[in-house]
């Protein structure tokens, strides 16, 4: 019976993204986010509940993979496309057939998202170099992203229109995290090995600056939460190479 605990919480996760996708199709954007960072929730615990069991399978980790590409794989690019829509119909309901070709590529430009994170997911599936780092961004922390682009459209409105209130930078959004999702860019774990400062310096170093981010813009950190990753990855990646 034990064996089929950890599959149970990944089908969970399968209905958690599921849950997001019928949501945001009526446009319920934030309560969609919810449920992405439910599913999120699921694929910690599951994996963790796998190894505590000692119950890993072959077929556990295609599971995995198959609820992630729903979970942040199909429900980020319906909230990328909600975002893309306020801006483009100006925040009202709008016929993506009406309007023009530009347009049309603007509101369809999120397919990308699935169709990367597929290859990400295959990608991560069969490279051994990824058991306690990542090669390219992990879906769950592209995900992310868009989930906090949604609470920060809805709580942080000036500071979200500022950076993100054009639909060609969110376009560029969406590109550059894809092509990041089959990178061969190294990104760290953000889960702490042990608790020595040597092992868990990137890690410590991140977290330190999202707390010190935090105290001085409040919930205006939650913007920063993967840009500041990615720039950690890249200087982290750097230093790496200048060392050899």
């Amino acid at each position: 019976m034990k064996k089929h605990i950890p599959n149970l919480i990944t089908g969970l996760n399968v209905l958690s993204g599921s849950v997001a996708l019928f949501i945001a199709m009526y446009g319920y954007a934030e309560l969609a986010a919810v449920f992405i960072l439910l599913g999120m929730f699921f694929d910690f615990f599951d994996g963790l509940t796998a190894r505590l069991l000692h119950v890993k399978s072959e077929m556990g980790k295609e599971l995995d993979s198959l609820a992630d590409i729903i979970s942040f794989g199909v429900a980020p690019a319906f909230l990328a496309h909600l975002l893309l829509r306020d801006i483009v119909f100006m925040g009202g309901e709008g016929n993506i057939l009406d309007v023009g070709i530009g347009q049309q590529f603007l509101l369809f430009s999120p397919v990308l998202i699935p169709f990367f994170s597929a290859f990400r997911l295959a990608k991560f599936n069969l490279d051994v170099r990824q058991s306690h780092s990542f090669i390219g961004m992990p879906v769950p922390a592209h995900a992310l992203f868009w989930v906090a682009l949604i609470f920060a459209a809805r709580y942080l409105p000036e500071i979200y229109a500022a950076f993100f209130g054009n639909a060609w930078v969110l376009v560029a959004c969406i590109i550059i995290l894809s092509l990041l999702l089959i990178s061969e860019l190294p990104m760290f774990s953000l889960k702490i090995s042990g608790w020595g400062w040597k092992e868990n310096k990137i890690q410590y170093l991140y977290f330190l600056t999202l707390i010190g981010i935090a105290l001085i813009g409040g919930l205006s950190v939650i913007l920063f939460i993967i840009p500041l990753y990615i720039l950690f990855c890249v200087v982290n990646a750097l230093i790496n190479v200048a060392k050899r």
